[in-house]
């Protein structure tokens, strides 16, 4: 065979090579591809293994087949009490029909864009229907399953299939931030000083009834201690008397005694007659005047 012969036949089975090689595409597990020819979609594969095409006519797009994740910026939004709150949601879907996909948004960056739009928009109409009390409730979970019936429906024309719908954070303005922490501020001072004047109010309650107890107690003491001692006197004098009575001498002697006790005290200076009746015990204790 000659060498223009072989070199024939290699350039065939190289051209061949070629031809098969851009004939051939393999869609992966997680892939699903779409037909191009001159960039008009033709068909879907959505199975995975080897695959053919045209070769030089038609060109493949592969597109994803996992869950996918769309976040739009997060949006501020109006309360029906007008309050207003930043909302930031996001939505899961999966692409099932790449063909009609390609036809509705053409590009993955398009596709992002107006479907983003729209999930803001169903965010944005439901809940600017509730309060801002709502969003911290269960109504939460009614207001998501709005949203996510609505972009469920409008899912198929995009070619996807609409997994999940959440709402990942809302926040408050900074400007409404500021105005309910000063109104929170300002209710807990409220409370704080509505507390000390109870406080104050029960303090001086609790005073007023304890000096009052103390004042009755002090004066049923001193009642009783009176009581008492007018008793105690009372038996002091009948059992003086009765001493006293069987001994005349004996009480003239002691009530004299007593009269000395408290007549003379330190620095007591006294100018009697030695002759008064008054010293007739410093001479004799019986009390009787001395012979003259």
């Amino acid at each position: 065979m000659s060498k223009a012969v072989l070199a024939v036949i290699g350039v065939v089975v190289v051209v061949a090579g070629i031809v098969v090689s851009s004939a051939l595409f393999t869609v992966h597990q997680t892939q699903q591809a779409l037909v191009l020819q001159f960039g008009n979609p033709i068909r879907a594969e959505t199975e995975p293994g080897l695959k053919f095409k045209l070769p030089f006519v038609q060109n493949v797009t592969f597109f994803d087949r996992r869950i996918l994740d769309l976040d739009p910026p997060a949006q501020e939004i109006i309360l029906n009490d007008q309050k207003r709150i930043n909302v930031d949601s996001f939505v899961r879907y999966k692409i099932t029909d790449p063909l009609e996909f390609r036809k509705t948004a053409q590009t993955d960056a398009n596709f992002r864009q107006i479907f983003g739009g729209r999930l803001n928009a169903a965010v944005r109409s439901e809940v600017g229907k509730v309060l801002l009390g709502d969003m911290l409730s269960n109504k939460r979970d009614d207001v998501m399953q709005r949203i996510t019936e609505q972009l469920k429906v409008q899912a198929p024309q995009f070619g996807i299939v609409v997994v999940d719908v959440r709402i990942g954070r809302t926040d408050l303005p900074e400007t409404t931030s500021q105005s309910v922490y000063n109104r929170m501020r300002s209710q807990r001072i409220a409370e704080a000083a509505k507390l000390r004047a109870q406080g104050a109010e029960l303090k001086v309650k609790t005073q007023a009834e304890a000096d009052r107890d103390r004042t009755i107690i002090l004066a049923e003491a001193q009642k009783t201690s009176q009581i008492l001692r007018g008793q105690g006197e009372g038996a002091k004098t009948t059992i003086l008397n009765e001493a006293f009575g069987q001994d005349k001498e004996f009480f003239e002697f002691y009530r004299s005694m007593e009269a000395y006790n408290e007549a003379f005290g330190e620095g007591t200076t006294m100018v009697l007659s030695p002759d008064s009746d008054f010293f007739k015990f410093f001479g004799d204790i019986g009390g009787r005047k001395p012979a003259k």
